[in-house]
């Protein structure tokens, strides 16, 4: 493997990432309405800095979260304890997860099959399935590769498009200022795609300034596993599920080739 599992969200993107978190995406409402409906408690698998955690905790929900970076979590507990919330979380890799409780709700956004290989996706799904009650229900979202959202490297596919992939070419660096004065800049590039084993290798040059001063920077690799639906439902229902479901965008609609967004809803049998 040209580049092994690994991820970016530590240091410098860690700390982008809790600045810049919007709260009004489509799937942070989403995701709600499924917990409320399928009960609590519920787990946030890959929290991150608390993107939907820290508003299902405003809305009163019993929420526990679980990240692999150690990092994110620091930012989560520090922009949850600021809103008076004090939340369990847990430093541990998906297919890692072992946890003293049972949930009526699992939900993974964003980020199934990140940092990961095949082998430990579908362990990772095994342990969703044992972690849920019975009649529990996991939410699992997945970007595709034809969607409006990923498109944009669905040429990077041919052979010939991936023969030229440039170990120098890095995107313009956007500016962004932070609230203490700061400002981030991000360069990033598709540095390696590979259809046979469907993975997706990303870069990214990460910035932090202060007064016109370079104060730090990092550069990190993002691996990412690339699903498409069948593969997906195979793979929950070898994990356990007996039933799932999948909808489009985070929208309560049957998944149609127009979504660029699979949301797999797998029910453990009561």
């Amino acid at each position: 493997m040209k580049y092994p599992p690994q991820t970016w969200h530590y240091g410098i993107m860690a700390q982008y990432w809790a600045e810049f978190q919007k709260y009004d995406s489509p799937e942070i409402a989403y995701y709600r309405k499924f917990i409320e409906r399928y009960g609590q408690p519920a787990l946030d698998v890959a929290c991150g800095t608390g993107r939907l955690l820290l508003p299902y905790l405003r809305s009163g929900l019993d929420v526990d979260g679980c990240d692999i970076s150690p990092d994110m979590l620091a930012l989560c507990q520090e922009l949850a304890e600021r809103e008076g919330f004090a939340p369990t979380l847990y430093t541990q890799a998906m297919h890692e997860l072992d946890l003293p409780r049972t949930y009526r709700t699992i939900y993974v956004c964003g980020a199934f099959g990140i940092a990961s290989t095949r082998q430990r996706d579908a362990l990772a799904l095994r342990r969703f399935h044992q972690h849920l009650a019975p009649g529990g229900v996991l939410l699992l979202d997945h970007q595709m590769s034809y969607g409006a959202d990923g498109s944009w490297y669905w040429k990077d596919w041919l052979k010939e498009n991936r023969e030229q992939l440039d170990p120098d070419f890095w995107t313009e660096p956007t500016h962004e200022p932070a609230s203490d004065g700061s400002e981030y800049r991000m360069r990033s590039r598709l540095a390696d795609i590979d259809p046979l084993e469907q993975l997706l290798t990303m870069q990214i040059r990460a910035e932090r300034w202060q007064d016109q001063q370079l104060v730090g920077e990092e550069e990190r690799t993002l691996t990412s596993n690339i699903y498409f639906k069948n593969e997906l439902l195979m793979m929950l229902v070898a994990a356990g599920f007996d039933e799932v479901t999948v909808q489009g965008d985070y929208a309560e609609v049957e998944a149609t080739p127009e979504h660029g967004v699979l949301v797999f809803i797998a029910r453990k049998k009561a």
